[in-house]
């Protein structure tokens, strides 16, 4: 064999060269000896870019540049592995695009995630999941009666919000049963926009706030999520469940889709309906670095540091910006009652 033969042989790929490769770039093929193979992934330049709309049983339904009018169902691709791909994703696509019957596309490649909405079965759970990718927004719904409210579900929700990039917006539906007072005082120092429904009207305020936005919706089934989405979007055609006699109502939605709006557009990412919000992944300096005014003083506190004040955290520095700045006060309150919220709290 030449030395060109052995070049071409091995990829094109010279003695030297192989220096430039570490464990992740070769494999073993069984019976076929020890040979370095490289795994270098073409570029795909022919690549369109698409928004994964929807996932069902190892296939994903994608929208060709976030349009509506272009869906595609795709599969993962041979070198992407085990990539986690999700609803809200933006991924690149080679392949049949053309979106029509029995063809198939290939995600080829996963951008990088502006923001993700994760959650644990529990908080002793060390496997979180991604539910949603990219949404600017978490729209939080939780009736004012039937069910009641729970804030320590809102508060976990918020927490993840922080976490993970998005803005919260709180949607309390069914106002004709209650009202929202009391609820609304408690989160005055967390200034979060809340939008409120009515079963007998049409949440025209709600559709303002997320036209143009792409809008991930979590909240306990039975609250009034999938009937917010079907009003919407008209063509959801989404199941909506009647709330059982303890309260608790029936799971409606079982994966996360994104929904079209009408024009002048946006996406709404339903969620399934959860019982629990687990936080295992969430530390308690992720929280705090959504509070830009806490966020520096945070930096000295002592090392694991709860940031919860006295009697747990005595030298916690937070306390020093209140003393500085009065006015922040009950902010602090708020972010540590998040914080608890964070460290087991009750859902109640």
């Amino acid at each position: 064999m030449t030395r060109q033969d052995y070049r071409e042989d091995v990829g094109g790929l010279a003695r030297g060269d192989w220096k430039r490769l570490d464990e992740s770039d070769v494999r073993i093929r069984p019976g076929k000896g020890s040979r370095p193979r490289s795994k270098r992934r073409p570029e795909h330049a022919d690549a369109v870019t698409a928004m994964v709309v929807g996932k069902d049983r190892g296939r994903w339904t994608c929208a060709v540049e976030a349009d509506p009018g272009r869906v595609v169902t795709a599969m993962r691709a041979r070198e992407m592995g085990r990539v986690s791909v999700v609803v809200g994703d933006q991924v690149a696509l080679v392949g049949d695009v053309s979106g029509r019957p029995d063809t198939l596309a290939r995600i080829v490649r996963v951008d990088e995630r502006t923001s993700v909405l994760r959650r644990t079965a529990d908080d002793t759970d060390p496997h979180e999941r991604v539910v949603v990718a990219n949404a600017a927004q978490l729209l939080i719904v939780t009736s004012l009666a039937d069910p009641p409210p729970r804030p320590g579900f809102i508060d976990r929700c918020l927490v993840a919000c922080y976490a993970g990039g998005l803005e919260p917006v709180l949607c309390l539906t069914k106002a004709d049963l209650a009202s929202p007072d009391d609820l609304l005082a408690g989160y005055a120092g967390l200034a979060v926009p809340t939008v409120i429904t009515r079963h007998d009207e049409e949440p025209e305020g709600l559709a303002e706030r997320l036209t143009g936005q792409v809008t991930a919706l979590v909240g306990h089934s039975g609250v009034g999520k999938s009937t917010l989405v079907n009003r919407l979007v008209p063509d959801a055609e989404l199941a909506t469940g009647d709330v059982s006699a303890v309260g608790k109502g029936r799971h409606t939605s079982v994966a996360a889709v994104a929904l079209p709006l009408p024009l002048p557009g946006g996406w709404v990412i339903d969620t399934p309906g959860v019982r629990s919000f687990g936080l295992a992944h969430v530390t308690a300096d992720d929280i705090v670095q959504a509070f830009d005014e806490f966020a520096e003083a945070a930096e000295e506190c002592p090392s694991h540091c709860g940031h919860l004040g006295p009697p747990e955290d005595p030298d916690c520095a937070l306390d020093e910006v209140v003393l500085r700045h009065p006015v922040g006060a009950e902010r602090l309150a708020s972010l540590r009652r998040l914080l608890v919220s964070r460290a087991g709290g009750a859902e109640s």
